[in-house]
């Protein structure tokens, strides 16, 4: 059994805390990540874990050992091949919501893929948040301002977006004037920001935020625009989505003088240990198109 993989493996144990999460997370079966285990206890000539039926937790010689194997893990990839390390390949599982997908993720595809040709790409694209490990993501691009703790987030840009309306709702119901205004109209908003309040700065640089209500809300940001370009009521879109019906009229910006408030783009993964080529080339071409 190969030594250097039977490290990487409990190198995932103890990051993961489970047996069975390293099984998930590396795609192998539970019974030979208990192989790859027992052959370090035996390389090392000693146990490595206390396993129990709520966790398991390393031994003095376990946490040595683990140092150990961080050492060879970064060793074996160093030594790989260069050009193998320089060509980034193999399948990239990338979890991402419905618009991040068409206006961040689906512009640098073709390019990419064409430069890279050992490389695909495979989207997960679900406007719910999804676990990295248990469903085996190499990385999820995502807008918030709360990167969840325990993972790696590296910000990729900012998502701007743009209030906005069509110009015969507006003239059927008033251009509010004022964010006070924002309570006399339907206000379309995203299902995960329901409290539901939107946020502003002001051109003093104050941030305010007024509560809103309509009849429709929706965790995908597209169907938002297109009730609003059918006369809907006023909602707050992606600049990136909004811009085409922007410039043909369709829909018009509304209380200018306020800007929303912008959301960080992040990349998150689980390790700074190893970074495939596929991941850091993935990430450097979504950070380049965000800028």
């Amino acid at each position: 059994m190969d030594r250097v993989i039977a490290a990487q493996v409990y190198n995932r144990i103890c990051e993961l805390g489970s047996l069975s999460a390293a099984s998930r997370s590396l795609g192998i079966s539970r019974p030979m990540v208990s192989r790859y285990l027992e052959q370090m206890e035996k390389w090392a000539g000693t146990r490595l874990v206390n396993r129990s039926t709520r966790k398991l937790t390393l031994t003095a010689a376990g946490e040595k050992v683990l140092l150990k194997t961080r050492s060879l893990s970064q060793i074996s990839q160093e030594i790989e091949d260069q050009s193998a390390k320089d060509l980034p390949s193999g399948t990239l599982r990338v979890a991402c919501a419905h618009f991040t997908a068409m206006h961040m993720i689906a512009p640098v595809l073709p390019e990419l893929l064409s430069r890279y040709p050992q490389l695909r790409v495979e989207l997960d694209v679900n406007n719910h948040p999804v676990s990295l490990v248990g469903e085996r993501i190499d990385v999820a691009i995502r807008i918030t301002d709360n990167p969840e703790p325990g993972m790696i987030a590296r910000r990729l840009g900012e998502c701007r977006s743009v209030l906005c309306a069509s110009p015969q709702y507006l003239a059927a119901r008033g251009t509010p004037q004022t964010l006070e205004d924002l309570a006399q109209h339907n206000c379309l908003h995203y299902s995960f920001f329901a409290g539901q309040s939107w946020h502003f700065v002001t051109g003093e640089g104050e941030q305010v935020s007024v509560a809103v209500s309509g009849n429709l809300s929706a965790s995908i940001s597209s169907l938002l625009m297109e009730s609003a370009i059918q006369d809907g009521g006023i909602a707050m879109l992606p600049e990136r989505e909004a811009q085409v019906a922007l410039a043909a009229g369709r829909l018009v910006p509304v209380l200018t003088s306020f800007t929303p408030k912008s959301l960080a783009i992040y990349g998150i993964y689980q390790s700074r240990e190893y970074q495939p080529a596929a991941l850091r080339v993935f990430l450097d071409e979504l950070a380049c198109n965000l800028r």
